[in-house]
């Protein structure tokens, strides 16, 4: 009986992209699993956070995981097989590179914590700018535990983000913080009561929502850069950004199309 219950499964999407007004709501869909990341699970992130990032109108997003949990993090059995060089290439690097696009995502997102997030789920809420916890969660990097080290940058953006010594306590001491301790840590940003995280988060956002979309944006594309997060890229989409709003982008693809010497204007 267990096999149509796996195949019903597998029909399903493993991750969602949904909107409610200015609100997208990206949701992991692998409760059974307490959404642990496998390679297809990364896949179909990826696709949902670039229909994210192209949804008109979408000003902040929402990642939820289905379920009792957030995300376990990266599925032990998805991995455990894989020669070192799959593990290097198809495992820590395509997951950094998914996770780079949640950091780096256009919009302001805020992780809803209704459930454990540790090991790569917690480096996976670390992408978000921002986490909302039920107060039942634990966060934590277990995996030296195991014998691996964190590898989906929780030795490096958990770092920038939390502070060397909170993640030391995590990645080394093997310390598991309660909600309360994460916020005091400033791991989490807000802690509500168990099943309240959603609603908190979707206020949250529409309070985001209602500021100015460029400025957000803008400021969210600046913090990036004196944070590390980006660099080259952010500087040039910020520049390219403003002469797009000015008249020498039409004034020249204008006389580019006719052939003709732009009449460039100081505004």
């Amino acid at each position: 009986m267990a096999a149509p219950r796996s195949e019903a499964r597998m029909a399903e999407p493993l991750v969602t992209f949904e909107t409610d007004g200015a609100i997208g709501i990206v949701t992991l869909r692998r409760p059974e699993k307490f959404n642990a990341l496998d390679i297809p699970m990364l896949r179909a992130l990826e696709v949902a956070l670039d229909d994210a990032e192209a949804a008109d109108g979408i000003r902040v997003v929402l990642l939820c995981g289905e379920g009792k949990g957030f995300c376990a993090g990266g599925d032990v059995e998805a991995w455990a097989a894989m020669s070192a060089a799959d593990f290097q290439v198809q495992w820590v690097r395509y997951g950094h590179r998914v996770f780079d696009r949640l950091a780096r995502l256009r919009q302001p997102t805020i992780a809803v914590l209704s459930g454990h997030a540790l090991g790569g789920g917690l480096e996976l809420a670390a992408a978000c700018d921002f986490r909302v916890a039920e107060a039942q969660v634990k966060l934590g990097f277990p995996e030296t535990s195991i014998g691996v080290v964190p590898g989906w940058s929780g030795t490096q953006r958990a770092v920038r983000r939390f502070g060397a010594q909170t993640v030391r306590r995590m990645a080394l001491g093997g310390e598991v913080f309660l909600a309360s301790e994460a916020l005091a840590l400033g791991v989490v940003d807000r802690v509500v009561e168990a099943g309240k995280g959603y609603a908190e988060a979707k206020a949250w956002g529409k309070k985001i929502a209602e500021r100015g979309p460029l400025a957000t944006e803008a400021a969210k594309l600046m913090i990036a850069i004196a944070e590390g997060e980006e660099n080259a890229a952010a500087t040039e989409a910020l520049a390219s950004g403003f002469i797009a709003l000015t008249g020498d982008l039409k004034a020249g693809v204008d006389a580019f199309k006719t052939k003709q010497k732009p009449a460039f204007s100081r505004f």
